[in-house]
């Protein structure tokens, strides 16, 4: 295999990969599973680093302000992805609520985020307390979200985006960077249906029992999420 299998070419002071040589003589291993899955990994890997580096740290020149510790938090009703209705009302006569928003199904920083909720889940339940994630997906797209994810708490697709709305995470995605999105297949209009173009900022907000919020990770920037132990402080 020729060298610099990953070859940095500069193209508007992005990083994309201008080669991807293979091997002129084909092995009896190409075939082989392990051989086969390795190449996905390695192909998954490499189209997070792109998108990562081509895209700027924000989608948008607006930004919402997200809501603040101490606001009543917005009831909201919505089927999960199993089917049932999520009411917040009653969730929280049980317990807090960690609500937290995500991107969609095509982002490996959400992706990772949502699992690393899913391994601490113990931790969050032992204080009496419930995780619920929303997303402007599709339904089909949620699925592939617990799929990815192995996300055992409930998963929403806010259809409207009503529930995105309320709590003020909610973006129109800039119509250059929708283009950029388009070609590494991310294609709004397929991944939120009549949702379209907007995105909410992966922002984490902790409820408690009385309603009201008190705590709030909200960053603009996708790639930071809150730590599983700075969210169990605040239950």
């Amino acid at each position: 295999m020729k060298k610099g299998f990953l070859q940095k070419c500069k193209d508007n002071k992005r990083l994309s990969y201008a080669t991807l040589t293979i091997p002129k003589k084909r092995t009896e291993s190409t075939g082989n599973p392990k051989i086969i899955r390795m190449k996905k990994v390695l192909f998954t890997f490499v189209l997070s680093l792109v998108i990562s580096l081509s895209f700027a740290q924000n989608d948008t020149t607006v930004k919402p302000k997200g809501l603040k510790v101490g606001d009543i938090a917005p009831n909201f009703e919505a089927k999960d992805n199993a089917g049932k209705l999520f009411s917040l009302k009653k969730v929280l006569k049980k317990g807090d609520v960690v609500l937290v928003f995500y991107r969609g199904q095509w982002c490996p920083f959400c992706n990772k985020a949502l699992s690393h909720l899913n391994d601490s889940l113990s931790f969050i339940t032992a204080k009496g307390a419930t995780v619920v994630a929303i997303s402007p997906e599709t339904e089909q797209n949620v699925v592939k979200t617990v799929e990815k994810t192995k996300a055992t708490y409930p998963v929403i697709s806010d259809k409207d985006l009503s529930i995105l709305k309320a709590y003020k995470v909610n973006f129109a995605v800039e119509t250059k960077v929708i283009e950029k999105y388009k070609q590494y297949n991310i294609d709004f209009a397929v991944i939120n249906g009549s949702n379209g173009a907007t995105l909410p900022v992966p922002a984490t907000y902790v409820i408690g029992k009385n309603g009201k919020i008190k705590y709030v990770f909200f960053n603009p920037d996708y790639k930071v999420r809150p730590s599983v132990q700075s969210i169990l402080e605040h239950l």
